[in-house]
């Protein structure tokens, strides 16, 4: 491979010190996005042989109603007043 293309695991150039982050790309600062892993459900759905068609919708809507519950959990727990830790004073003689 020549010098002057660029290679997968070539260090740095002038210029793109370590660390650097494009501020376009946003994956940090927010949750993962759902839409992939539904297109991706609704992709199989579609191409499974009609054989498993109906085993496969309701594995998709366990799926679902496992999601559900989850989220259905965590905001229960969010809001729950927090618990105060339980401290025990200990003398020290």
């Amino acid at each position: 491979m020549a010098a002057d293309q660029d290679e997968p695991f070539a260090p740095p150039r002038d210029g793109e010190g370590r660390g650097h982050r494009d501020p376009r790309d946003d994956r940090f600062g927010r949750p993962p996005d759902p839409a992939a892993l539904f297109t991706m459900l609704d992709g199989m759905r579609r191409m499974a042989p009609r054989e498993l068609e109906d085993q496969l919708t309701n594995l998709i809507r366990e799926f679902l109603l496992t999601l559900r519950s989850l989220i259905d959990w965590y905001l229960e727990r969010l809001d729950r007043p927090r618990r105060e830790p339980k401290i025990e004073d200990i003398p020290i003689d």
